[in-house]
């Protein structure tokens, strides 16, 4: 049987199987993109819900995970992805 990776929401913080998470990725060049294929190279960050979104955006963990400022046009960006939009 294959294990399945775990990663950890920054919302709830629990450890959940990555393939059911959202990957945030910080790359070479400081550009915060939402990575759908999971394989861009870069810092990831992962978030299992809208409600560990806005938990994470209240608590400024993406900007300390990725130690930079992330502009509100990623959260929303993120939020519709989530929504399936």
């Amino acid at each position: 049987m294959k294990k399945i990776p775990q990663r950890k929401c920054l919302g709830c913080m629990e450890s959940k199987p990555k393939n059911k998470l959202y990957r945030v990725v910080k790359t070479r060049m400081d550009e915060i993109i939402i990575d759908t294929t999971g394989k861009i190279e870069g810092r990831g960050a992962y978030i299992c819900s809208e409600e560990c979104l806005e938990k994470a955006i209240k608590a400024k963990r993406f900007e300390k995970e990725f130690d930079m400022k992330i502009e509100k046009e990623v959260y929303d960006n993120l939020r519709r992805v989530i929504k399936g939009e």
